[in-house]
């Protein structure tokens, strides 16, 4: 079935088309690379997966509760509007957003892929090309998985954000080279691992557990990558340079706070948009969200050498201040671990279940042998 006949509204032109600014690099020293970069360029070769082999797919989901998360979680919850939705419109309405936020994540992956194959294009230096090649591998991946998931087990699409396109938009748009990393790597990136993170660590059902926990895995790899290309390049900057970029981050950060609500998904069960906004934005849950959200985009930003007055005291303001002290390293060995863990859990439940059907066989070989 094609995608259109499963989106909630009509997402528009089928292709976006953004005019590309900005020269392609060639670097023609082929023997030279800053060691750590290399070595993630190797990880990043090492870790490659397939979505269709290392995911139980054969897992079923029922669309009307795909997550499993509490009633709770859901903004309309504690409204005058939750008395008076039966059983079935709360299953619709779980349905509805377990796909707006998957549909999110997956434009936000074709994104990152494009981004990442920009980089590629546009990067000075052969090494961060290198990275940023195994990089694209990966975003196309989970667009692949992300899409799937949509199709095959909620069946159901939202089109794009207009906040997440307007910040893809000004990211693409940007002749600069490094804005990509900036746009993508650091705030696309960081929200998304902030709701990836969230929706792992509460969600009760395996598959979105699985795609969730692989995909963190791998965007751990794109944020030290980030970082380490970033905090290099930003030591050579004026402060009137400097300043540009936190300018960039400053809006960005408040209008991911401010637009990623959700808000769509309530006008789709009759709610005017003004009063969609408000019980978004009173939810105990959303507020949360909201906090995490920073946790992975503060000490990220802090640690490319972004920290001057404005973008601080736009941080204190967002009340997210205290986190660029938030150890970003152990973050994302967490979330490496989870993964490899769930590995470990799964291939251990699989190879007992082999040797009981072995053992079966065996027993039922003996039984027939038997005089």
């Amino acid at each position: 079935m094609s995608t259109h006949e499963l989106y909630t509204a009509h997402p528009g032109e089928p292709l976006w088309q953004i005019p590309a600014t900005g020269s392609a690099r060639f670097n023609w020293e082929y023997a030279e690379g800053r060691e750590r970069l290399l070595a993630l360029y190797q990880k990043g070769k090492d870790k490659q997966w397939d979505g269709g082999k290392r995911i139980d797919w054969d897992i079923e989901v029922d669309p009307y509760d795909p997550l499993g998360t509490p009633e709770e979680t859901l903004p309309l919850y504690g409204t005058r509007h939750w008395a008076k939705l039966t059983a079935k419109d709360k299953g619709e309405l779980r349905r509805h957003y377990a796909s707006w936020n998957f549909s999110q994540f997956l434009h936000g992956e074709q994104g990152a892929m494009v981004c990442a194959a920009r980089i590629v294009e546009s990067v000075p230096d052969l090494d961060a090309k290198f990275y940023s090649a195994t990089q694209t591998m990966d975003e196309a991946r989970h667009a692949e998985i992300f899409g799937r998931f949509l199709h095959e087990k909620i069946g159901m699409l939202y089109p794009i954000n207009d906040s997440l396109q307007g910040l893809l938009g000004d990211t693409l748009r940007d002749s600069r080279w490094d804005m990509p990393y900036l746009g993508m790597q650091v705030l696309i990136e960081g929200l998304a691992l902030a709701a990836f993170g969230m929706i792992r660590d509460t969600t009760t059902k395996a598959l979105p557990k699985q795609l969730l926990a692989y995909v963190m895995q791998d965007e751990a790899r794109h944020v030290a990558f980030g970082r380490m290309a970033l905090r290099d390049y930003y030591k050579q900057l004026t402060d009137a340079e400097l300043r540009e970029r936190e300018e960039f981050v400053i809006e960005g950060c408040y209008l991911m706070r401010d637009r990623l609500l959700g808000v769509e998904v309530l006008q789709n069960f009759g709610i005017a948009p003004k009063e969609a906004q408000l019980l978004s934005e009173q939810s105990e849950f959303l507020h949360l969200f909201r906090r995490l959200l920073f946790s992975r985009i503060v000490p990220c930003v802090k640690d490319i050498g972004l920290w001057g007055e404005r973008l601080q005291r736009a941080y204190l303001d967002l009340g997210v201040f205290d986190m660029g002290d938030s150890n970003l390293d152990l973050l994302m060995s967490q979330d490496e671990e989870i993964a490899e863990a769930l590995d470990r859990e799964r291939f251990a439940q699989e190879e007992s279940a082999r040797v009981a059907e072995v053992e079966a066989a065996i027993s039922d070989g003996a039984d027939t042998d038997a005089p």
